[in-house]
């Protein structure tokens, strides 16, 4: 199982909390831009800091053009990275300006130039991330994924949406069962997996080789530890399940990583998330928003699972 690479989300906090928690086989960094990479200092970036828990550690790069492409793969190497993603699916309007992610998966030429690039640059495994592209068109999918396969590409993962979907629309995971058969590479489905039933009905629908966990394992952390065990069948321990205890560890872990003034900012995103774990945790959510410092939102959380700890004495 992957853990999908998220601004904001996947930086070393959170990946090395469910590195702890188990189950997890690969974890990505947050997106990074390929133009700017090469001058980014490890040591200061708090998208580049890392810690020897999260491995296999995989970089993601948007990428607007091919004269970036072995600067950026060539820094990454230099991290001792395990291996290099290309987006391909990202739809935010900053990206589609700049013609990366989703917008640079609408030109296949360009594609195929820079993945060419990529390979000819490392022999580190290189893999992308894609969407389903248009709706009615599998067969321009099924092909796209060819030629990614063609050019070098190691694994692909794929967000079973089409492009510009929102995330509240179900994924479309059996459209992915052409490409997971007729290709030779392993494919990782991702999109709408928050539990083992949902892994499970993934897995049957689209032949995936394995899933990516996004969104559904940061509302969860200990979601890959539960499919491993369920439905994979890994003998790893089962971990604790205690939001509270997890919310707290992270905010632990994002004041040691992180400069003073990045510490809130991740703990209000991350917070957005792992409340829903909670009765009641949409009443935690705006208070660790509305914090003005991280004791405030530390305050607020042990305030908060307390009272849910007391009240379900009670119960």
């Amino acid at each position: 199982m992957l853990f999908a690479p998220m601004v904001g989300l996947t930086h070393s906090a959170l990946r090395a909390l469910v590195a702890d928690l188990g189950g997890c086989g690969l974890f990505f960094s947050e997106m990074l831009s390929a133009k700017r990479l090469p001058s980014e200092n490890r040591n200061i970036s708090p998208m580049l800091c890392t810690t020897e828990v999260e491995k296999p550690l995989i970089y993601q790069l948007y990428i607007s053009s091919v004269d970036h492409v072995r600067p950026a793969v060539k820094k990454i190497e230099s991290f001792d990275g395990q291996g290099v993603d290309i987006n391909l699916g990202c739809p935010a309007p900053n990206l589609r300006r700049e013609g990366a992610g989703a917008a640079l998966a609408k030109d296949t030429d360009r594609v195929k130039e820079i993945v060419k690039a990529a390979r000819a640059a490392t022999e580190l495994p290189l893999s992308a991330k894609i969407r389903l592209g248009q709706e009615g068109k599998p067969e321009k999918l099924l092909s796209f994924c060819k030629m990614l396969e063609g050019e070098g590409i190691d694994y692909l993962s794929i967000h079973a949406r089409y492009d510009g979907e929102k995330f509240c629309r179900k994924p479309r995971w059996k459209l992915l069962e052409p490409v997971c058969s007729q290709l030779t590479i392993p494919v990782f489905a991702n999109g709408g997996v928050f539990t083992v039933n949902d892994a499970k009905k993934c897995i049957d629908e689209s032949g995936a080789a394995g899933i990516m966990l996004g969104r559904g394992a940061v509302e969860r952390p200990w979601l890959f530890n539960e499919i491993a065990r369920k439905l994979y069948k890994i003998d790893i321990p089962q971990c604790k399940v205690d939001s509270g205890e997890i919310f707290l560890n992270f905010i632990s872990r994002v004041e040691k990583t992180f400069a003073k003034e990045k510490q809130l900012g991740r703990v209000k995103q991350f917070g957005h998330y792992i409340v829903k774990s909670s009765p009641f945790g949409h009443h935690l959510a705006s208070k660790v928003q509305r914090s003005n410092n991280i004791e405030e939102a530390v305050k607020h959380a042990e305030d908060f699972y307390k009272m849910r700890s007391s009240a379900n004495e009670l119960d």
